[in-house]
């Protein structure tokens, strides 16, 4: 909380630095789905009809390696300082993207994905625990959403910035190069932020519990909205992860010009920050009037969602970017909160091993599988059947998340009882 950090400490400061890092987090990822179809030319023959199978396994492979470290980072942030933790991850996989562009192998270039996913896996877990030990729960929702800002928009820079160099420069490989030097930096300022955890009062030492247990993780597990939030949360990020990795691609295949990608960028950038900032508001506003109102907001947001994606897969362009825009902004309506939610549900001293377990689960049966499924179908049928099956299952999220709403402010108020490490 605020009122135990060092009065010289500017959670601001902290915020700003976080929300930097995270954008180049989602800069770096959505650059690969910008640049696919170049990726996919230079490395496979025009007649592999696996091609494109191939290509979104990159996205697998990412996602892979930062499902299963973070788990590992988590526990050791939960631990260690988690600035430090931050800028080795950040350093990792600024150098990791920046060794993408020298790919001249589809292995070498699965390889420096895997090294992405490594890094990332690190920042993932510690970031918004730095967070939610800054703020309380009545000014939480609307920071978290701010840290999430990153997502919408560092997703669309990724894809616009990484298009407009490619079509500018001719290759595909730059983009990558340009984001190595901007992420050592942002590492390098990590070294200089405390930990709030290492800035409480010695009053406070005797308040102390005991280094989490087993027996803490398995509770976790146990509190329905921990476990609801979570598989929604998946059902969510499997139908996100592979429709945005395939969005270059569906533009196209819906004969839409190159210019295409970069317009998808702008409608993202003004959708998600609205969406986000807005979520964030409206869970906070109806938190104490509303029964379970993070998931309440969340799940209504994303049941809206998905007739919109049908109508934009079944309407023509001009219009079909309408119906775009209205998938997008509520879409990233939930993030803010659903993260919150899954933040208020966890004990602090457990609370970095909770995003990471998060983080393994809904990437393991999210987005970790969608982007091959979509290559895979739309190899055997076309674009439009692939995105209307993986889509269907924001109605899955939905619904989860408005059966989870009546657990959400029971298990919040058994989270603050714990005692806090």
């Amino acid at each position: 909380m605020t009122s135990s950090v060092d009065a010289n400490f500017s959670p601001r400061k902290a915020v700003v630095l976080l929300v930097i890092i995270n954008l180049f987090n989602y800069i770096d990822r959505y650059i690969l789905s910008a640049v696919e179809p170049e990726i996919r030319a230079a490395l496979f023959a025009p007649d592999d009809p696996a091609a494109m199978a191939k290509t979104g396994s990159l996205a697998t492979a990412f996602l892979l390696s930062y499902m299963v470290f973070a788990p590992l980072f988590g526990w050791i942030a939960d631990r260690t300082s988690r600035w430090l933790l931050i800028a080795g991850s950040v350093a990792l996989w600024s150098l990791a993207s920046g060794a993408s562009g020298l790919a001249a192998t589809f292995g070498f270039l699965l390889f420096t994905r895997i090294l992405v996913g490594i890094g990332e896996a690190g920042y993932g877990p510690s970031a918004p625990t730095i967070i939610a030990d800054l703020f309380p729960l009545e000014r939480r929702g609307r920071v978290l959403s701010f840290f999430y800002l990153a997502i919408p928009v560092g997703s669309a820079i990724g894809f616009a910035f990484g298009s407009a160099v490619e079509q500018s420069t001719g290759s595909w490989r730059i983009p990558f190069y340009l984001v190595t030097i901007p992420g050592l930096i942002l590492a390098l300022l990590c070294l200089f932020m405390r930990d709030p955890r290492q800035m409480r009062p010695a009053a406070s030492d005797a308040k102390k519990t005991p280094r989490p247990a087993m027996a803490d993780y398995l509770r976790l597990l146990k509190t329905p909205s921990y476990a609801l939030n979570t598989l929604a949360m998946a059902a969510m990020t499997f139908a996100i992860g592979g429709l945005a990795f395939w969005v270059p691609e569906y533009l196209r295949f819906r004969g839409q010009p190159e210019s295409g990608r970069i317009f998808f960028g702008g409608i993202t950038v003004v959708a998600g920050i609205v969406a986000t900032l807005s979520g964030g508001w409206a869970g906070d506003a109806l938190r104490k009037r509303v029964r379970g109102a993070y998931f309440i907001v969340s799940g209504t947001a994303i049941l809206l969602a998905f007739p919109c994606t049908v109508a934009m897969i079944y309407s023509p362009f001009p219009l079909a970017w309408m119906w775009m825009s209205l998938a997008i902004f509520f879409l990233f309506f939930n993030t803010g909160p659903a993260n919150t939610a899954l933040a208020n549900v966890s004990p602090q001293g457990i609370r970095s091993t909770a995003f990471a377990l998060n983080i393994f689960i809904i990437h393991a049966l999210g987005d970790a599988v969608s982007p091959p499924l979509i290559g895979w179908i739309a190899g055997r049928w076309d674009m439009n059947i692939a995105f209307l099956v993986v889509s269907a299952t924001m109605a899955v999220a939905g619904v989860i998340w408005l059966i989870a709403a009546q657990f959400l402010d029971r298990d919040t108020a058994r989270a603050q009882d714990v005692p806090q490490a």
